[in-house]
Parts: C-alpha cells; sequence; structure tokens
C-alpha cells in the first residue's frame, strides 16, 4: 500500500509548484494528506460523491476528483477552486497519484514474486510467466543475506535499500525479523573479490549508517530464476557454517567455507567418535590464555618465534605453554599433523556444542 508519507510529500511540491491547496481522502471521508484545511466538514459530501457515478464535480467552491486504479477508487482528491487553473492543475494531480500507486504495486509484485522465488513456492512455469508481466529479465543474480545483531527495524531495511536504489535489477526484501536480503544483478561483476567487496561495503555502511551490527553471507552466481533458492540457501548455510567455525569474520562466501561445510554435515554419532578417538576421556577444558596463545600461534603458521613477540612473552614461556598443553592433550601442536589434528579436532567440537544449543 502506498504509503501517506509519500502522497503528502508529492502534494506538497505540487501545491509549492502550483499554489493550489489539496486535501486527499480515502472513499470513507477520512483525511490522509493535506495542503490545507478546509473550513468546514465535508465527509458527508466526500462520502456521497464517492458512491456517485461522476469521476470530478465542482461543489461548494472545491474540485471533487476520484483517483481510480483499475476500476477501483482509491482515493478522493479535493482541489481548492481558488484559480481557473485549479481544475487543470487537480487533473494532473490525479494522474501523478495514480502513477505513484500503479508503480508501488508493481513494487510490491516484484517483491512478493521474488518472495516465492526464494522460498520455492511457484511451479517454473509460472514464475517465468509472471516475470514477464512486470519486466523482470533473465540475467545472473547473487543473493546476499544480511543478518543484524538484534532485531531489524526500518531504519536498516531503508538503509540497505537506498544503496541499490538506482539500479533496477537489485531487489531488496526480507522473509524474517532477523535477516534483510538482497538479490544482486551479477552481470557485471568479474569474481569473487567483487562479491567479497560489496559484502564489506554494505557491512561498513550499516556500521556507518545506522549503527548496527551486521554479518554477510552470500551464495554462488546463478543464470536463471529458480536458481535464486539455491544462491539463497547458500547464503543462509554461509552464515550458519561462519557463526560455529569464522566468528570473527563479519562476511562468509558459500565458495570459501573450506573444510568447515564438510565439518558441518558430519552426523553427531562421528564427531563423538572422532573426538573420542583423538582425545579418549580427557574432559578438554581450556583457559582463556591457552587459547589465546593457541590462536597466535595457528595464525602465524606455527612460527615460535612471531608468536612469542606478538603475545610479548619470552620465547621459552611460549615453549612452556605448548609444553604443557602436550602434556594435556597429547599432542604437540608444534609438529604440523598434530597441529591439523587439533584445529579439526576443535572445529569438530564447536561444531558438537552449537547442534546442542
Amino acid at each position: 500500500m502506498l504509503s501517506n508519507h509519500k502522497i503528502q510529500r508529492t502534494l506538497d511540491e505540487i501545491s509549492e509548484i502550483s499554489k493550489t491547496g489539496f486535501v486527499l481522502y480515502d472513499e470513507k471521508g477520512k483525511m490522509l494528506a493535506d495542503t490545507f484545511t478546509p473550513e468546514e466538514d465535508l465527509t458527508v459530501m466526500i462520502v456521497d460523491f464517492a458512491k456517485s457515478m461522476a469521476e470530478s464535480q465542482m461543489l461548494g467552491g472545491y474540485h471533487f476528483f476520484k483517483v481510480i486504479v483499475e476500476n477501483e477508487t482509491e482515493y478522493i482528491l479535493l482541489v481548492k477552486a481558488a484559480s481557473d487553473e485549479a481544475y487543470m492543475v487537480g487533473r494532473l494531480t490525479v494522474c501523478q497519484i495514480r502513477n505513484l500507486v500503479l508503480a508501488n504495486r508493481e513494487l510490491s509484485d516484484k517483491n512478493n514474486l521474488m518472495q516465492n522465488i526464494l522460498l520455492g513456492n511457484m511451479l517454473v512455469v509460472d514464475m517465468y510467466n509472471k516475470a514477464k508481466k512486470l519486466h523482470i529479465e533473465q540475467a545472473k543474480r547473487l543473493v546476499y543475506v544480511i543478518e543484524v545483531d538484534g532485531r531489524k527495524d526500518t531504519v536498516i531495511l531503508e538503509t540497505v535499500k537506498n544503496l541499490f536504489a538506482d539500479r533496477s535489477k537489485d531487489f531488496v526484501t526480507e522473509l524474517d525479523e532477523q535477516n534483510i536480503i538482497l538479490i544482486k544483478d551479477a552481470e557485471t561483476m568479474t569474481g569473487e573479490d567483487e562479491e567479497e567487496l560489496l559484502a564489506k561495503t554494505i557491512v561498513d555502511n550499516l556500521h556507518a549508517e545506522a549503527m548496527v551490527k551486521v554479518r554477510v553471507g552470500y551464495g554462488n552466481v546463478v543464470d536463471k530464476l529458480p536458481d535464486i533458492a539455491k544462491s539463497y540457501q547458500e547464503a543462509k548455510m554461509a552464515l550458519e557454517v561462519g557463526s560455529i567455525f569464522y566468528v570473527e569474520n563479519e562476511t562468509i562466501s558459500y565458495s570459501r567455507l573450506g573444510i568447515g561445510r564438510l565439518i558441518y554435515q558430519l552426523p553427531m554419532s562421528l564427531c563423538e567418535m572422532f573426538i573420542k578417538e583423538i582425545f579418549g576421556e580427557i574432559e578438554l577444558n581450556l583457559d582463556e590464555e591457552t587459547l589465546v596463545t593457541i590462536q597466535r600461534f595457528f595464525e602465524n603458521n606455527l612460527n615460535i618465534s612471531e608468536t612469542a613477540r606478538q603475545l610479548y612473552i619470552h620465547r621459552n614461556t611460549l615453549v612452556y605453554r605448548l609444553e604443557r598443553l602436550q602434556k594435556m592433550i597429547g599432542l604437540d601442536i608444534r609438529v604440523f599433523e598434530d597441529a591439523m589434528t587439533f584445529k579439526i579436532a576443535m572445529m569438530v567440537i564447536a561444531h558438537m556444542d552449537y547442534q546442542k544449543v
């Protein structure tokens, strides 16, 4: 439905240009927007005019117009007849409001179509017929899912829409209270680097303008309308896998999930078997200092000297910590094979913990 705010802004602009007063009502006589206030109550006159066969009428010093859209009366426009041009200005204003309503309906229809495509709620033949009617062209597309930290509001949604307002082939919609979905035209996108750059641009803009923390997951580029649902599912999976294994990443690509994608699909029985095989009956309970040490050690490709420097500790202190960890878990992560085993084991544990929540 066309918002009263958009109608009010349109009437204000036309009134300023034409020096003419307007009031817009619904067919029951409720005032929706105005540029002046009538001195008398016109509700009865509005309702009677709405029921009449006339499309326009002059009553009590006002021009009355029906705004008819697809054979239905949407609004009643009242124009103050203070000049000879008032009738002509009223007719032009009716045309403008009608076009706004039609454009808003088309936008709403496109939004509904994209939501049904994302959810897989349409037959392929119906999908293509509806797309043709709405002038949605076949193109390469890529789905981004923007996950908002906490409940999103209209400001966040409008910020995302404004980022892509001048791109007619892009669509921004929502299916739930937490995520915003961008269906991006990818015809001119040259590869993964550009896809990642766009994800980071979305994150940065929402940080700066909406003051909100978000994570963005995105799928693979698809060529056909029905495959948009596939890209959407990939984007959702990227966010979910990222929340388990790549918590520090604000942007996550489905094509770069790596071993996390494999571990995510393992059944709990195999995970438990693997952990028991690696650690036996050991209760793995690492303190914060040990976890930070391990993470920094892996980030520096098992380089003891560089890790010690970044942690501001002596090299021997780091060696002591790693030897203490070896006694605890039976793995020497200074050795590449043990380091890989431990890394995978920690990812499996993270997956298990996530499944238990």
